[in-house]
C-alpha cells in the first residue's frame, strides 16, 4: 500500500529536507499543494483530510490551525513546530528517549517532532535521571552553538548575506524564557526548567549541547566513568537508534567535537568528560540540527508510524 503524505509547509527549510529525503520512496506518495493555494484554507484542508499522515512544517499557530481542520481519524499528523511538544494525546518523537518510545510513536496517530535544541539534552541527562544518578530538583544549566540554519529561512538569508561579516558567534534567548523550556524539563524529566543560553554560529547545519555538572553538589557523588555507563546502558538497550555513545577518555580537546562532524546524517553522538578529583562533568551530544534535529527525525518518525525500518531514506 502507498501512503499519501502532505507535507504542510513544504517550501520552508525543515519541509524542502524532508521531501528531498523521501525522493524516490515507491512506498509513499507526497501529495503538494499548488504554489498559488498555499493560503488557500479550503485547499490545505482537502490535502490535510485526504492525506494518511499530514506533516506540518509550518509556525506554531498555523499548526494548530492545521490540525483543526482535520475532520477524521485517520490522518495521521507529525508537527515539526512547538505548538504541541507537551500537548496531552501527542506522543514525542524522540525514538530513542526510552526502549518503548519508539514503539508508542508507532502506534500514535498524533506525533510532535523534538526540538533540535531539547534533544541534546534530553538525550545526556534523562538516562541519569531515570537511573538515580541526577535528582530530579538539580539545577541544570544547557549551552550550546548551532547552524544558522535552526533560525529559519529569515535567518539563513541574513548569514548568506553577511557571508564572512556574519557574527562568528552570537548568544541569544538572554532573557532566558525559551520556547522549548516547557519540553525539556518535561521529557529529561527535571522537576524545574533548566538555565538554557544557546548561540548560533556562521555555519549552516551542525549543533553541540553541553550540559555541564557540578557533581560535589549531589547527594551522591559519581564518578565520570559512573555517568558514563548509566547512559551507556541505556542507549545500548534501544535497538535499532540513531543515538551512539562515545568511549569515556580523558582529554583537554578532541575533533570529535565539530558542531559539523555528523551533518547530513540522522546519528546523534553522545559525549562525557569528568575531572573526578574536582567532581566536575560535562555532558555533550552533537548532531545535525536539520537531521536528527529536524527533518531527520521527522523521516525516523514517519517510518515508526508506516512500520518500515526506521533508518529507511536516512543516512547514519
Amino acid at each position: 500500500m502507498v501512503a499519501k503524505v502532505f507535507i504542510d509547509g513544504e517550501v520552508g527549510t525543515t519541509g524542502l529536507q524532508i521531501r528531498e529525503r523521501l525522493a524516490g520512496r515507491r512506498d509513499i506518495e507526497v501529495v503538494s499543494i499548488s504554489p498559488d493555494k498555499r493560503k488557500d484554507l479550503t485547499e490545505r484542508k482537502r490535502l490535510l483530510n485526504a492525506a494518511d499522515v499530514a506533516i506540518l512544517c509550518l509556525p506554531d499557530d498555523a499548526a494548530r490551525e492545521s490540525v483543526s481542520l482535520i475532520e477524521n481519524e485517520a490522518t495521521r499528523v507529525i508537527d515539526a513546530s512547538s505548538a504541541h511538544r507537551v500537548a496531552d494525546g501527542w506522543a514525542y518523537g524522540f525514538a530513542e528517549m526510552d526502549g518503548a518510545q519508539a514503539g508508542a510513536i508507532a502506534a500514535a496517530r498524533l506525533v510532535s517532532n523534538p526540538g533540535c535544541w531539547p534533544q541534546g539534552m534530553i538525550a545526556t541527562l534523562r538516562p541519569l535521571i531515570r537511573a538515580g544518578l541526577v535528582p530530579a530538583d538539580h539545577p541544570v544549566t544547557v549551552n550550546g552553538i548551532s547552524g544558522y540554519s535552526g533560525g529559519g529561512r529569515a535567518m539563513i538569508e541574513d548569514y548568506q548575506s553577511k557571508g564572512e561579516a556574519a557574527s562568528k558567534f552570537m548568544p541569544y534567548s538572554l532573557g532566558f524564557n525559551h520556547k522549548h523550556l516547557p519540553e525539556m524539563a518535561k521529557y529529561a524529566g527535571l522537576a524545574e526548567a533548566p538555565l538554557f543560553q544557546p548561540a548560533v554560529g556562521n555555519f549552516a547545519q551542525g549543533m553541540v549541547v553541553a550540559v555541564p555538572l557540578w557533581l560535589g553538589t549531589l547527594p551522591r557523588v559519581p564518578k565520570g566513568a559512573d555517568l558514563h555507563a548509566a547512559i551507556a546502558d541505556h542507549y545500548a538497550g534501544i535497538a535499532g537508534g540513531f543515538v551512539e555513545v562515545a568511549p569515556f577518555e580523558a582529554v583537554e580537546k578532541t575533533p570529535e567535537l565539530d558542531p559539523e562532524r555528523l551533518n547530513d546524517t540522522n546519528r546523534m553522538r553522545l559525549h562525557v568528560f569528568a575531572n573526578d578529583a574536582r567532581a566536575q562533568a560535562v555532558l555533550v551530544a552533537i548532531y545535525d540540527n536539520l537531521g536528527k534535529g529536524a527533518s531527520g527525525a521527522a523521516v525516523q518518525n514517519l517510518n515508526l508510524m508506516l512500520g518500515v525500518d526506521a533508518a529507511t531514506s536516512l543516512a547514519a
